[in-house]
């Protein structure tokens, strides 16, 4: 059980470094809403991957948010609410790393996006049967 904690906490750490890295783009470089976009993404497929994993559910190699989430509603219920969030993220996966696709978001879309995946966290802290730190996201 320890090795699986350790795991789950491992699949956080990554995801808060994606949520973390993002705050900074917002904070220091909002002209890269792309990456921004892609890191909001990416910490919300980790964030359901760890919950997947807690309820010891398989899952593809896959960065479609809807697929994991609906992997994940047969043990934790997955309100429309949170489906349509994930759906705002969903198209910033690693498509948008290529030069042939270009976004650009407002202030307003990048501060959802970012809302979005502090939401997932929360969410998964609240299925967690253990605490994390959130000392190590920047404010």
């Amino acid at each position: 059980m320890k090795e699986n904690i350790e795991r789950l906490k491992d699949w956080i750490l990554k995801a808060d470094h994606d949520l973390g890295t993002a705050i900074l783009i917002q904070s220091h470089i909002p002209v890269y809403s792309d990456t921004l976009a892609f890191h909001c993404q990416q910490a919300v497929e980790k964030y359901i991957k760890c919950l997947l994993e807690l309820k010891s559910i398989s899952f593809q190699r896959s960065h479609d948010l809807r697929y994991l989430l609906d992997l994940l509603d047969d043990s934790i219920p997955i309100t429309q609410a949170m489906y349509q969030k994930a759906m705002k993220l969903n198209g910033f996966s690693v498509e948008i790393r290529y030069p042939e696709i270009k976004i650009e978001l407002s202030k307003v879309e990048r501060d959802e996006a970012i809302q979005i995946a502090r939401e997932f966290r929360e969410f998964l802290k609240g299925n967690l049967n253990f605490g994390i730190d959130n000392s190590e996201l920047p404010k």
